[in-house]
């Protein structure tokens, strides 16, 4: 009796539920390296050598733990690069009577592995992934009969069910649920930045790092000066350092944007929650912690939690609620090619080309930057929800479809018609120079709206509101907005537009195929 039981890439916890309650003497563990992992969109070249040299720490860790590990690598002759042969041959191989996994986070994943027992000629049994704390059949029943599904009310329940920063009476630590008002400040010239912990790449990484430099040459991103964790031990220590140094000034300054510094306060800790080297629990404990022994501020630390236990639980739990039709949506009918810029950062808008250039160095950008910027244009220019999803898909380290997909299709892009957001996150370029101090050397002058210097941003969000007048004149929160509008005499209404339509004109659509 052989039992067999393939591990994911992002499933990199040696408390993962297939692993519990078995003779690892009769079990045999499968990871497997496989190019469809890493082309299906085309990912940048530091997350695929995250996640390459983070499976074969984890391998060699459940080898010193006892364990019995086929472990199939990327230039293996015998590598079919496919999960599903994978599984197939490890069966046949080994002689294994069953195949026991936990679940995939992605739907065509998920798709693949019930397919996997047939294939085999085996018995499957696929497991709920429990490193999650709301599990999908827990939300379902959270989201039943409920005419508003808004992350808010999901994150109260979620912090009554962890009891984190609660009080003994029920009420929430400090009197308020919530204290964003209070994360909303522009940093002062001068700070000192904390930069996130660096590790330095061992033989095994280094050996990665080269096999992607030569497997993937033509994918996005660059891949100098890898220093990412990528073992539960590093992954701890970035917990450590994030807690001590940047936390405490976390929740004032999450917001912010300035030139040259990619990471301001910022954990960076979702490349380690979603490939399994931290749990959302104990890293929300730690941050808890922090405040209890007064090192950092409620604001900071509520605003932490409610990224991983609201926005984090929210989001998977939208994403399985939705699936397959969430990938289709776009209800604002958008469909205009994805600019050539988002891979080339070749563009006079500086918030944009520095969010670009960031993202294609570091394979990371913080979330104002991702929402507000580079979602904001994508929004406000019309473009396809479904180019802008495969775009965070392939850019991002910690980017993986059930957590990308819903915040870009419902939150960024509105394309769920609202279900997600209760008003699209659009602006002008106004909210990016207070937030910001990209504006201050850009070509274009955030103050004027029609011109050859105007911002694009400035014209391009008043046409958006021009655009779907019908749908969004009626939402509460933007009455205020329209009322602007119909401040403005009716040869500026046309002249704004007129400047949009012009500048969409310009746009420099896609040439390469970069994200498949």
């Amino acid at each position: 009796m052989t039992l067999l039981v393939p591990i994911l890439g992002d499933q990199l916890t040696h408390t993962l539920p297939s692993l519990r309650d078995v003779d690892r003497a009769t079990t045999v563990v499968l990871m497997a390296e496989v190019r469809a992992e890493c082309t299906y969109v085309k990912h940048h070249k530091k997350k695929i050598a995250l996640v390459l040299s983070a499976m074969r720490h984890f391998a060699g860790e459940l080898r010193d733990a006892g364990w019995t590990v086929d472990y199939v690598t990327f230039d293996d002759p015998a590598n079919t690069h496919s999960l599903k042969s994978e599984v197939v041959r490890a069966a046949r191989t080994h002689k294994a009577t069953a195949i026991r996994v936990v679940g995939a986070g992605e739907y065509r994943l998920l798709k693949d592995q019930r397919e996997w027992g047939d294939a085999a000629g085996l018995p499957i049994e696929i497991l709920e992934d429990d490193r999650f704390i709301c599990t999908r059949r827990a939300f379902d029943k959270w989201a039943e009969g409920r005419t508003s599904l808004r992350m808010e009310y999901f994150y109260r329940e979620m912090r009554q069910r962890t009891g984190l920063l609660m009080m003994a009476d029920g009420l929430p630590e400090g009197g308020q649920w919530n204290y964003d008002h209070d994360n909303r400040a522009t940093p002062p010239r001068g700070l000192n930045y904390p930069a996130p912990e660096r590790f330095a790449p061992d033989t095994i990484t280094q050996d990665v790092v080269d096999l992607v430099a030569r497997e993937f040459p033509r994918h996005f991103g660059d891949l100098d000066n890898f220093n990412l964790p990528v073992i539960r031990a590093d992954a701890l220590k970035a917990l450590d350092h994030f807690i001590a140094y940047s936390l405490p000034d976390f929740g004032r300054y999450q917001d912010a944007m300035i030139v040259g510094q990619d990471y301001l306060y910022h954990s960076v800790l979702s490349l380690c929650l979603n490939t399994g080297l931290l749990e959302p629990l104990e890293v929300c404990r730690a941050a808890e912690a922090a405040y209890a022994n007064g090192s950092a501020p409620i604001n900071s630390v509520e605003g932490f939690i409610r990224q991983i236990i609201g926005w984090r639980e929210y989001m998977r739990g939208m994403y399985w609620r939705d699936m397959p039709r969430l990938a289709g949506r776009n209800a604002l009918d958008a469909h205009r090619p994805l600019p050539e810029f988002y891979w080339t950062g070749q563009t006079d808008m500086r918030c944009l080309s520095e969010s670009v250039g960031q993202t294609k160095r570091e394979a990371y950008a913080h979330h104002i930057q991702r929402l507000m910027v580079l979602g904001n244009f994508a929004a406000i220019a019309g473009i396809s929800p479904q180019a802008v999803s495969d775009w965070y898909l392939v850019v991002y380290f910690d980017a993986y479809e059930w957590v990308e997909m819903p915040n870009v299709i419902g939150m960024s892009q509105y394309a769920d018609g609202g279900v997600i957001a209760s008003k699209p996150y659009v602006s002008t370029g106004a909210y990016i120079n207070r937030m910001s101090d990209y504006c201050r050397r850009c070509r274009y002058d955030v103050k004027q709206r029609v011109g050859p210097d105007a911002c694009p941003f400035n014209a391009l969000y008043w046409d958006f509101l021009a655009r779907h007048e019908e749908r969004f004149r009626g939402n509460q929160r933007m009455r205020n907005i329209y009322s602007g509008w119909d401040r403005m005499a009716p040869e500026d209404r046309q002249a704004v537009r007129d400047q949009a339509a012009s500048f969409l004109d310009g746009l420099e659509p896609e040439a390469r195929g970069w994200a498949r």
